[in-house]
């Protein structure tokens, strides 16, 4: 039943990737998926966290560094950290409405 979700690398976590109308599917499978999203959505705020250290860990470089160009990576490196960030958060809470769906 994987074949519901599809990794991405760049969030670090699987995302729904339907092939059909969610009516198309039927419970069971709805209830899978519905139950497997739930897993994955708990898990978002501990990746944030470890996207948060390694923003933390960029910035205490970059207040030391005095290599312009080096900074300027550091820099889009925690925009990009920071982009990721946004992005988990829009998954996590554009599908909170999932989690009352489980339980019904």
């Amino acid at each position: 039943m994987m074949e519901h979700f599809s990794f991405d690398e760049r969030l670090g976590i699987s995302i729904p990737d339907l092939t059909l109308e969610w009516d198309e599917y039927n419970k069971e499978t709805q209830q899978y998926i519905l139950l497997h999203w739930e897993r994955i959505r708990g898990s978002i705020p501990d990746r944030i966290a470890e996207l948060e250290q390694e923003i933390n860990f960029k910035q205490a470089k970059l207040s030391d560094e005095s290599d312009f160009p080096r900074s300027c990576k550091l820099n889009t490196e925690i925009a990009d950290l920071a982009s990721i960030i946004n992005d988990l958060w829009l998954w996590y809470r554009a599908n909170q409405t999932v989690s009352t769906k489980v339980h019904q």
